[in-house]
């Protein structure tokens, strides 16, 4: 449907939705930088979507029972901080819109989770916010299930763009989303059939549609400027039992001059060119100005949710207060008071019976009395629970005709996983946790980057975590990806040394509300060296005294997970040479950085020797471990990888690569001559 005929023939919804197109243009061209094609070209789509269909709020964005929208096409960020305003989203005023990308305001270029009302996960990275998506419809599934249709059913949409589609990860979303038939996730694709460098053939072909079809999914195809299309096809949407995928076809930028190029995907500033697009589209008002009018079009949409809220909040009261109590717990993100309790109880076993294990068994533990007092906890595995352990007795397998299953078979999907589990996080009301081998952290790292932006408690295990996997070689030895996830802000790296330890790191990732953690654990057995029992969480100071020295204390050994072990053997040499010799175990470096400088110079004094102690490349971490917050002349070393791993069985690795209490202790010897 061109112009001229969506003007004569829809005049108020094609004046609706030039408010958003004038608004785009307005914005990018006043920060000189943005994105302006792609709200030009979606605007009908969203109007449509806000004014008929979208259950929300503005006075009360956090609403649990609201639907969800996604931009992930998140460079086109001046379409939903446009939608934000005009509907009456408070803290999105008229000056955050004329600061469109610039210090200090919350209209980043790209739209960021926690710093907008309404933006439901930051977008940008292209495929993200499609592959959040599934987590976000998984979560309302699971809670809809647990808590009844009455107080959980809304719908999860999305914009999604040929950039989205393109991206990997968004074939591992829409195979997730087929498979479990989520009926309740509906996919608007903006086919405008333009990327940056030109014509989206240049580098693809696909059938998208018939793309979508294959992986399970309800498929429409529609002119994306026509609201009458546009409506009956979201109608149609949400009675179908499959996850829908709605074919836009629009224009990029338009009504402007730059109209299905290249060119009008990014800022479009040209003042001459700005005024004649407006001119197009009868918009006859200044820089920034809506008439009165289309404002209160839009915020009568915004007000007509309050209603619906309204509703709501009387069938929530309708409910038993148990019930009550727990669906906000859980929305709070609280643990149940319980949890520490249970943790004790597992620790006060361990520490008395001393069992060796590996860690991620060590892990499969602590969940064993986790997930029976969290009902909230949903796990999953990618294609390797036998290896992860990630699934307890308890939780069921969530699927099409179990809806109260709380453990997920995502498939080879690591990093469609890690993107799901930050959906289901950022819905709300559940706690996800996930696993791989911590060599595909590769694999799942753009969302374990985006959990930290975020500051959002996804939880990340990841198993077999150094050279002793073994005979799998160097492909299956993560030895960089400790460094890695270290280096990641506002994010916990947890490498637990025994079960006791692992109980504690659960304890913390399961109690965080801002920010993920990442489990680093063995695939070999470790011994407990945690025998003495302690109710304080040790390993919430980061690092603490294992193993104090005897004698006058001339060396301290730091170690992780499983070179603990080796660094108390090393001890035991040391101290038998006459060596006095302590030993710290550092299971989170960053929380141990939290601690205060006291703590930490009480922890590390000056004065005896450093030696680290790990099975993985040295980091800017250990880096500051071992040569003091004060001094850069300490005496220090490091014994841990400074290649890839080899394929061999793990004891011979370690002892090849010199991770061996004897190789620790001379070490020590070397730096006291």
């Amino acid at each position: 449907m061109d112009i001229a005929t969506l003007r004569k023939e829809h005049p108020d919804h094609w004046m609706r939705a030039a408010a958003i197109r004038a608004l785009t243009l307005d914005a990018v061209a006043a920060a000189n930088s943005g994105h302006s094609g792609m709200p030009m070209g979606m605007a009908d789509v969203a109007t449509v979507l806000f004014e008929k269909h979208l259950k929300f709020d503005p006075k009360a964005p956090r609403w649990a029972d609201r639907d969800r929208f996604i931009l992930s096409a998140g460079h086109g960020s001046m379409l939903i901080y446009s939608l934000l305003y005009l509907t009456g989203y408070e803290d999105v005023t008229l000056d955050q819109i004329k600061n469109f990308r610039q210090w200090g305001a919350i209209t980043a270029g790209h739209p960021e989770y926690g710093h907008v009302s309404g933006v439901e996960t930051t977008t940008g990275p292209l495929g993200q916010g499609i592959a959040n998506s599934v987590g976000f419809a998984m979560a309302e599934e699971i809670q809809r299930a647990r808590f009844g249709k009455k107080i959980v059913d809304h719908y999860t949409y999305v914009i999604a763009g040929d950039g989205c589609l393109m991206e990997g990860i968004s074939q591992e979303a829409i195979g997730l989303a087929g498979r479990h038939e989520l009926s309740k996730l509906v996919v608007f694709w903006d086919n405008n059939d333009i990327t940056i460098d030109g014509k989206v053939s240049l580098s693809d072909r696909t059938d998208q549609v018939q793309r979508f079809k294959a992986s399970g999914w309800h498929v429409q195809e529609i002119d994306g400027h026509d609201p009458i299309a546009i409506d009956a096809a979201i109608t149609k949407a949400k009675s179908t039992k499959k996850p829908s995928m709605i074919a836009c076809k629009t224009h990029i930028a338009l009504g402007h001059a730059a109209q299905d190029t290249s060119k009008g995907h990014g800022a479009l500033t040209d003042a001459e060119q700005l005024a004649a697009a407006k001119e197009v589209y009868g918009w006859t008002t200044g820089p920034f100005v809506v008439p009165d009018e289309i404002k209160a079009q839009w915020e009568a949409m915004g007000a007509r949710g309050a209603e619906a809220r309204a509703e709501w909040d009387a069938r929530f009261a309708d409910i038993s207060e148990r019930k009550q109590a727990e669906f906000t717990r859980a929305y709070a993100g609280d643990a149940p008071k319980r949890l520490s309790a249970v943790v004790r109880a597992l620790k006060k076993q361990v520490s008395d019976e001393q069992p060796k294990v590996a860690t991620r068994k060590s892990s499969e533990m602590a969940l064993e009395v986790i997930n029976p007092i969290m009902p909230e906890t949903v796990g999953g595995s990618a294609d390797l629970t036998g290896s992860n352990n990630t699934k307890t007795g308890d939780l069921g397998v969530f699927d099409v005709d179990n809806r109260k299953g709380r453990y997920v078979y995502w498939g080879i999907r690591e990093h469609g996983m890690a993107a799901a589990m930050n959906g289901m996080a950022l819905h709300g009301g559940v706690r996800p946790y996930g696993g791989t081998f911590f060599v595909f952290t590769d694999y799942a790292r753009p969302s374990m980057r985006l959990a930290a932006l975020m500051g959002i408690p996804t939880v990340f295990v990841m198993t077999h975590d150094s050279i002793g996997v073994g005979e799998d070689g160097p492909t299956h030895q993560p030895v960089e990806h400790l460094a890695i996830c270290r280096a990641t802000p506002n994010s916990y790296t947890f490498r637990p040394a025994d079960t006791v330890e692992t109980a504690e790191a659960w304890e913390i990732a399961l109690t965080a509300k801002d920010k993920p953690s990442v489990l680093a654990l063995t695939r070999q057995g470790l011994p407990t060296v945690r025998v003495e029992h302690k109710t304080k969480n040790l390993t919430a100071q980061g690092g603490y005294v294992l193993a104090e020295a005897e004698g006058k204390r001339q060396a301290i050994l730091i170690a992780t997970g499983s070179e603990v072990e080796v660094a108390l053997k090393a001890r035991d040499i040391l101290q038998d040479a006459g060596i006095g010799t302590r030993v710290v175990s550092m299971p989170c470096m960053e929380l141990f950085a939290e601690q205060d400088e006291a703590y930490r110079r009480r922890v590390l004094p000056a004065g005896p020797v450093r030696v680290g102690v790990e099975a993985a490349v040295r980091d800017g971490g250990w880096d500051k471990l071992l040569l003091g917050e004060r001094s850069r002349e300490a005496k220090q070393a490091f014994v841990g990888m400074e290649s890839f791993g080899a394929s061999a069985p793990a004891g011979t690795l370690f002892e090849q690569f010199g991770i061996t209490a004897e190789n620790v202790a001379q070490k020590v010897r070397d730096l006291l001559a």
